[in-house]
Order: C-alpha cells, then sequence, then structure tokens
C-alpha cells in the first residue's frame, strides 16, 4: 500500500479506536464540521459535537475491530474514499453485539488536516 494509502488507513483505524476508548476529543478532530453518515439505522447528518454527546451518551461499546480487504482510492490529491470489511465485537443496548459489517468512508483534506465528510456501513452475514 502507498503511504497516501496508508495515511487514509491510519485516520480510518484512529477513528475507530477512538470508539473502542470512549475517546470522543479524538474522534471529533477527525470528523467534518458536516458530515453524512448512513446504515442500517438510515441516514443521519452529524456534527463533531453531535457525535461527542453520542460517544459520550450512546448505550454501546466497541471492544474490538479488525479491518480486512481494505482499498483506498484517490480521486484527486484533497480527497480519499476508503472501503473494507470490518468485523466488529461489542455491546449495544446490554445485548452482545458481533458485526461483520461493509464500510467506507470519504476522507477530505482542509488545509493539512484530514476529515471525514461521509461513512457508510452495511451489515453482512456471518462468514460461513
Amino acid at each position: 500500500m502507498q503511504a497516501a494509502s496508508e495515511t487514509i488507513l491510519g485516520l480510518e483505524t484512529r477513528f475507530w479506536q477512538s470508539m473502542v476508548d470512549k475517546d470522543p476529543d479524538t474522534a471529533m478532530k477527525l470528523i467534518a464540521d458536516e458530515c453524512l453518515i448512513t446504515g442500517p439505522m438510515g441516514t443521519m447528518q452529524i456534527t463533531p459535537k453531535k457525535y461527542g454527546e453520542m460517544t459520550r451518551e450512546g448505550q454501546w461499546t466497541l471492544d474490538k475491530f479488525e479491518f480486512t480487504d481494505v482499498n483506498v482510492v484517490r480521486p484527486n490529491e484533497d480527497t480519499a474514499v476508503i472501503a473494507y470489511k470490518v468485523h466488529q465485537t461489542g455491546t449495544m443496548k446490554d445485548e452482545k453485539m458481533d458485526l461483520h459489517c461493509a464500510d467506507s468512508s470519504t476522507w477530505v483534506r482542509d488545509g493539512q488536516a484530514w476529515k471525514c465528510v461521509l461513512h457508510t456501513e452495511t451489515v453482512m452475514g456471518k462468514p460461513h
């Protein structure tokens, strides 16, 4: 993986690790002022502040995550899209969570800082 792709993978990993650590300050620094999220529960527009509140007050934990099949494309110098499969375990509303998902994020460079402007998640069936 070339250096630019490794940078984006590093950002995505850092964002996921901030969820494991319940560290909203780190995650908030990685989210654009206007970020879109899509997933099993629908779509929403989120700000760094709102994400911080969800992290602090959310009824979930993320214990572990593992990426596979990672791909990064760079349509231009200041935009990157990463797509991957992720296995994540933890709890959601006191119920065990063990999910296999296909995720993607779009990152845009604002000056020297990269910010996530879109994150998508599709729950997949467990591998056979």
